[in-house]
């Protein structure tokens, strides 16, 4: 079950539908209520569950479960939510619901249940059903195989217009995405692709061999779901192929899955970033899990304060001389942090979106030296005018402060940049390089060379 973070209703209309299945639970109006869920769509549905107690869940669930949107719902809820809804649910009723559900949505419930639920549940399913959703399971869950649908309209190159225009009308009611319809050779290797529309303005008589185009984008069952949606956005299609070793068409990512894996990647990365982990159910575990998840990423901060606090102390004595040098302590820290995360930031976006080419390492790095270097000389040159007629002695410290926001803003700026473009080269996660870690280690180095100037140009 894929993590899905769905946009809330637009105005009072949530509010006014979750009142509303509130007040028809509290007085048991099952009829009621039931008309009610049946006119709201499942992704709508997802949403009330979310902003409702648990016990309510478990009321209007049991009622819900009694529709034939119970699957279209299971795959819209988060996961969390999800396996505590079912987990009272029987082996028999549940295969009946994954009967009914798409293959990929099938196959997401049964990886998100408990293996001891899923092996109950296995016994009761029909052996096509089981046989089919086992075939995705096989694939890890965040590749193209993870993801495809098997439900996919295709069609012999041998065969006629007239004769793929019966088969369309026959089979496209079970079919996903007809709106391409791919055409294979052989023992179903795939050869190219037909729009519905170019089907219905050929003759009957013409071949689909004669009228496909032959160069069809594809993607392998291993290819990387970041991959996958870079794919589909970069070429504005609605549906990507996906073969296997042998180039044989084994199923379809759709578009509505891709946006999906946006959202939760997008959601993954801000979390990484903000040093919250890369959970995207935060928000609905208890208090205690939401802080266990979040402890170790506030580790690095601690420590680098620590440090930080450790090297302010080793220049005690100049303090003692200086007292004004403590003030500017925190901007000389916040400054650098900011500037390192806006460059990090900007730069994981890049690699994600595709925008920044990896054999440009160079230009990249130096064109975000020269904006921390810009904007490092122009809040230097404020900070140090400020603190020259602010403080009378010393009467350098004006230098010392633009000095040290300068180069705090320009190295930030660098390691900022350099640090998610080496983690990219080696094929690690750059979001992680964001947050706590980089502006950590920034506060460390920008007091560490704050004091140093200092020392240096006040005859410390």
């Amino acid at each position: 079950m894929r993590n899905r973070e769905k946009k809330e209703l637009i105005g009072t209309e949530g509010m006014v539908l979750l009142d509303m299945i509130r007040r028809l639970n509290r007085r048991s109006a099952t009829d009621h209520l039931l008309r009610l869920i049946s006119k709201t769509h499942p992704a709508d549905m997802a949403w009330v569950f979310r902003h409702l107690s648990e016990p309510e869940r478990h009321e209007v669930f049991n009622i819900l479960a009694q529709t034939n949107l119970v699957g279209g719902f299971l795959s819209e809820l988060d996961e969390s939510i999800m396996v505590s809804l079912v987990e009272n649910l029987t082996p028999r009723f549940m295969a009946g619901i994954i009967s009914e559900m798409p293959s990929d949505d099938a196959a997401d419930l049964i990886e998100a249940l408990p293996d001891p639920f899923v092996a109950d549940i296995r016994k009761h399913m029909e052996k096509a059903d089981r046989e089919e959703v086992d075939e995705l399971l096989q694939y890890h869950p965040e590749t193209a195989g993870g993801l495809m649908s098997p439900d996919f309209m295709y069609l012999d190159e041998e065969l006629s217009v007239g004769e793929a225009i019966n088969k369309v009308q026959k089979r496209s009611e079970e079919k996903e995405m007809v709106f391409y319809l791919y055409i294979t050779h052989g023992d179903g290797k795939l050869a190219g692709v037909v729009s519905l529309r170019e089907l219905l303005t050929n003759p009957p008589h013409r071949q689909l061999k004669n009228i496909m185009k032959a160069n069809v984008l594809s993607v392998n069952t291993d290819t990387d779901q970041e991959e996958v949606a870079h794919v589909i956005s970069q070429y504005n299609i609605l549906a990507v192929p996906v073969v296997d070793a042998s180039y044989t068409l084994v199923g379809i990512v759709t578009v509505d899955d891709i946006i999906d894996v946006m959202r939760e990647e997008a959601s993954e990365a801000f979390l990484q970033m903000a040093g919250a982990g890369k959970d995207t159910e935060i928000l609905l575990k208890s208090t205690k899990e939401n802080a266990m998840l979040r402890a170790p990423w506030l580790f690095a901060s601690w420590l680098g304060g620590v440090m930080a606090l450790f090297i302010i102390g080793s220049f005690e004595k100049e303090l003692s001389q200086v007292l004004a040098l403590a003030s500017f302590i925190p901007i000389v820290m916040g400054m650098g942090g900011n500037i390192a995360t806006q460059s990090s930031t900007i730069v994981v976006r890049g690699i994600a979106t595709g925008r920044i080419n990896m054999e440009d390492f160079r230009k990249i790095i130096f064109k975000e030296m020269r904006v921390g270097v810009i904007l490092g000389v122009l809040y230097g040159g404020f900070l140090g005018i400020l603190a020259f007629f602010g403080y009378a002695e010393p009467k350098l410290l004006g230098l010392v402060v633009g000095l040290s926001i300068f180069f705090s803003m320009a190295m930030a700026a660098t390691i900022g940049t350099v640090i998610p473009l080496i983690l990219k080269r080696f094929d690690i996660d750059a979001a992680i390089a964001t947050g706590p870690f980089v502006t950590t280690a920034i506060d460390i180095l920008g007091v560490l060379a704050y004091f140093l100037i200092a020392k240096f140009f006040l005859n410390l």
